[in-house]
């Protein structure tokens, strides 16, 4: 235990060290990540019509760029050098399941990052939750096998895939990984099983090597729907928590040696039925996240200040991801 306090220490450490009229933190006026084309640094991609859309925080969220055209895209995430989108494509009638990354200027065609066959991954049946590690180098991701899945590694350029062991610390099954600041660790949720992810595990992207942050995700949530999440200084952690409801809302926690006291930011007073999911941290102090509020899928933000419904930000969207720079 003294060796795991060492190495969650470690990892926070050098993190450490490293409405619909208001559309807030978009300027409406200067073109930029519109239909057409054009740049993309920072901002929110997302997936609409089973395409990958991306909205440039000077664009227009009413007028996304477009990035793929194919379809049967799933759960996008930009790198961090805003630069490209990876992003699983999933094409089930011809038994096809990929990594693929394509450049966040509109104008380039998909490549293959890394192909899900029994050769290159032998009993896998899927690929979930990539994410990028802060270099834009590499890329974390879970494969399914069984009724279990495990996180794997690959280069951005397709090289070195590695799938992770898990271990002998009762995780059978991972949700989406999120990389601290020093890029050498990932935080997820994981459980006994597909269906329950209540537990946090940090995990050596090096060796492998995983224990368990915390066996708890607090006093509110009873497991993690789809995404824990690390705040760019490291210093927190977002999820979405499946609440007694039955429905999911953003929850965040500081992060130390130990979990901190986990509050939860999104509730919808009058409102029922209502899940926020797919939170991703706008800098340090604002989480962006799915909602299905008002019963349209749309990207809100919400100050970790604050508790509420959160400011609507970009219209119609699934799987939402922010990152660039």
């Amino acid at each position: 235990m003294k060796a795991f306090r060492r190495m969650v220490g470690l990892a926070v450490v050098a993190g450490l060290a490293a409405g619909c009229e208001s559309l807030d933190g978009f300027d409406l006026d200067n073109g930029g990540g519109g239909g057409g084309g054009g740049a993309f640094s920072q901002g929110f991609v997302f997936v609409r019509a089973r395409d990958v859309l991306a909205v440039d925080e000077k664009g227009d969220p009413n007028s996304p760029l477009r990035l793929t055209t194919q379809g049967n895209a799933y759960e996008p995430t930009v790198a961090p050098n805003g630069r490209s989108v990876a992003y699983v494509y999933r094409d089930r009638a011809r038994g096809v399941v990929e990594l693929r990354s394509v450049p966040t200027t509109g104008q380039g065609q998909p490549s293959t990052v890394f192909a899900l066959t029994q050769s290159t991954c032998p009993g896998c049946t899927d690929i979930r939750y990539p994410t990028f590690n802060p270099g834009s180098t590499q890329l974390v991701f879970t494969v399914a096998q069984g009724g279990s899945s495990s996180l794997a590694r690959v280069d951005a350029d397709g090289r070195g895939f590695v799938r992770f062991n898990n271990g002998n610390i009762g995780i059978n099954s991972h949700g989406a990984a999120s990389f601290l600041p020093n890029g050498q660790s990932v935080l997820s949720a994981g459980g006994a099983s597909l269906n329950l992810h209540n537990q946090l595990v940090l995990t050596d992207v090096t060796s492998g090597l995983a224990q368990v942050y915390s066996f708890n995700l607090g006093n509110e949530a009873q497991s993690v729907v789809n995404r824990v999440a690390v705040s760019p200084d490291g210093a927190q952690v977002a999820f979405d928590g499946q609440t007694s409801s039955g429905t999911s809302a953003i929850f965040v926690a500081a992060l130390g040696q130990t979990l901190g006291r986990v509050t939860q930011l999104t509730r919808h007073p009058g409102e029922s039925g209502v899940s926020d999911s797919w939170p991703s941290w706008r800098g340090s102090t604002e989480v962006g996240f799915l909602s299905n509020a008002g019963g349209n899928d749309n990207i809100y933000r919400i100050s970790i200040a604050t508790t509420g419904t959160g400011t609507l930000v970009v219209p119609s969207a699934l799987e939402p991801s922010y990152g660039g720079r």
